[in-house]
């Protein structure tokens, strides 16, 4: 009796010390970049619209307890049309959440960061350019659910090639 109340104390013990997060090395097969997922991701592609500029995007994404981490990404037919589209990525996405933008900066290399708030959601996102392709690296949810140590293991850990 004593030896099965150890295990069953030591279980109990063990499952409260399951990590939140299951980080896995993602490899897009749609566009070249890398990111640690804090789950497994789904993808879907669809046609959208930047404002006039008819994509094909994909998105990577992965819900844990409530906040969405996605990546989007696009090929655009010429590298000329990032500026204009990923603004209206950036428009769109702050839009979703019926958000205001509180801080918008440009960081080394060109990716333009953004925070926003609308209702009980924040937005972190990092939209960047490479050439003709495009990406939006992206996490939504409860503002209580997002913390800075989570938000950098995801953004730190996207690599376009």
């Amino acid at each position: 009796m004593k030896g099965t109340l150890a295990l069953l104390l030591l279980a109990a013990l063990l499952a409260g010390c399951s990590p939140k997060y299951d980080w896995r090395d993602y490899r897009s097969p749609d566009a070249p970049y890398a990111v640690l997922f804090p789950g497994k991701p789904a993808t879907q592609t669809r046609a959208i619209k930047l404002d006039q500029l008819a994509v094909s995007m994909t998105m990577a994404a992965t819900e844990i307890d409530g906040v969405v981490f996605a990546i989007g990404s696009a090929q655009l037919a010429d590298a000329a049309q990032a500026a204009d589209a990923l603004a209206a990525m950036q428009s769109a996405m702050v839009s979703n959440i019926g958000g205001t933008v509180s801080s918008r900066r440009t960081l080394a290399g060109g990716a333009v960061e953004v925070e926003a708030s609308g209702g009980n959601m924040r937005l972190s996102g990092r939209f960047l350019a490479q050439g003709r392709q495009i990406y939006q690296i992206v996490v939504v949810g409860p503002p209580q659910k997002i913390d800075a140590e989570t938000l950098e293991t995801f953004f730190s850990s996207f690599k376009p090639q």
